[in-house]
């Protein structure tokens, strides 16, 4: 195995510290890398990064390497910030972590660490690659309630030639094993959940600041208002709380769901029940594609993930003039445009698209 320079991502959370410590046990030259991607209300309770910065700079500090922090915001504004209120003005749910990958972990933050004369970038993603022949495959993660290959769905060949993901081929159970036996200070620290960047906020009040909303009628799948939504964007398809929906006269006592947005009409449509028909989807349509390999998938049977943390649903796949359709063996709980629906074969993520 050939002695690489490579710049680790370090977040600061422990799959990225164990990640640059298996680096460097293979004997690569590793360099840490801290990305800045927001700036805007970095002072309050929910910005984690000065925190996360420190904890990167101990892991470094206990590794012996060199660690370099980049600021990032401006291209993260610009690339997945604006696109991702564009996508909620227009009543699709976004999913920013997609995004970011693709335009800032493997685009700037690969150019940077190039510019810094590195053959290869790593990042604590639970995902692996599989090398044949010139082509590079976007395997799951071995661990199968860490899998994150679903965020990195739209990388291209040439981002996944200079990408290792070391803790990929790890459970995260292992993973935190190594972490407190080589003594990194962050080995029990909890993993982050937040929107990618934007972190643990609350996250109507945090939107709000960016989008302006009209409150509008809820209604139901009769058409009878049953309450008053405070924004299109605040909602998204299958949410169960939050909608302020008290008992309705005549309807039996069960949850309310989101099944649909009329955005032209400024109204909510809410329907009882887990298994309304209206929260079933058996098929459906997604743009803005992108493939794995560089090429369509030939038609045929695969299996999808609508959201991330799914499982597998078998389906037929069959490209369209703007993308893709899949027509799945079971209907589809909550299917969300503006999400990524993505595709499989056995564990090799092909790529996948938005849902339209």
């Amino acid at each position: 195995m050939k002695r690489e320079r490579v710049v680790v991502g370090l977040s600061g959370g422990v799959d990225s510290a164990v990640s640059a410590w298996l680096l460097k046990r293979q004997g690569h030259e590793v360099v840490g890398l801290f990305m800045k991607n927001w700036e805007d209300d970095d002072d309050d309770a929910y910005c984690s990064s000065r925190q996360d910065f420190i904890d990167a700079a101990s892991v470094a500090d206990v590794l012996g390497i060199e660690i370099e922090h980049v600021n990032f915001a401006a291209d993260y504004k610009d690339r997945v910030f604006a696109e991702f209120l564009r996508e909620y003005a227009a009543g699709r749910t976004p999913n920013p972590d997609v995004l970011c990958n693709a335009e800032i972990k493997f685009k700037a933050f690969l150019d940077h660490a190039v510019a810094l004369g590195a053959e290869a970038i790593a990042t604590g993603h639970y995902a692996r690659l599989r090398r044949t022949g010139n082509a590079v495959q976007l395997l799951k993660g071995l661990d199968p309630l860490k899998d994150q290959s679903y965020f990195l769905h739209r990388l291209t060949q040439a981002q996944l030639a200079r990408v290792r993901f070391p803790v990929g081929e790890l459970p995260k159970t292992e993973v935190r094993r190594i972490a407190a036996e080589i003594g990194l200070p962050n080995a029990r620290k909890k993993d982050s959940t937040g929107i990618c960047f934007i972190g643990e906020r609350p996250f109507r009040e945090f939107l709000s600041r960016y989008l302006s909303q009209a409150p509008g009628p809820i209604v139901d799948d009769t058409g009878l208002e049953i309450g008053q939504h405070v924004g299109l964007s605040f909602y998204t398809l299958g949410q169960r709380q939050g909608l302020g929906i008290g008992g309705v006269k005549g309807a039996p006592e069960a949850p309310w769901f989101v099944a649909r947005k009329d955005v032209a009409a400024n109204t909510l449509v809410a329907v009882q029940g887990h298994d309304h028909p209206w929260l079933l989807t058996p098929q459906l349509e997604a743009d803005q594609t992108s493939w794995v390999a560089g090429e369509l998938p030939a038609p045929g049977r695969y299996a999808a993930k609508t959201r991330y943390r799914q499982a597998d649903a078998a389906c037929t796949y069959a490209p369209t003039q703007n993308g893709l359709a899949l027509s799945f063996d079971a209907p589809q709980w909550a299917v969300t445009p503006g999400q990524s629906a993505v595709l499989y074969d056995g564990d090799v993520c092909l790529g996948g698209g938005l849902i339209s």
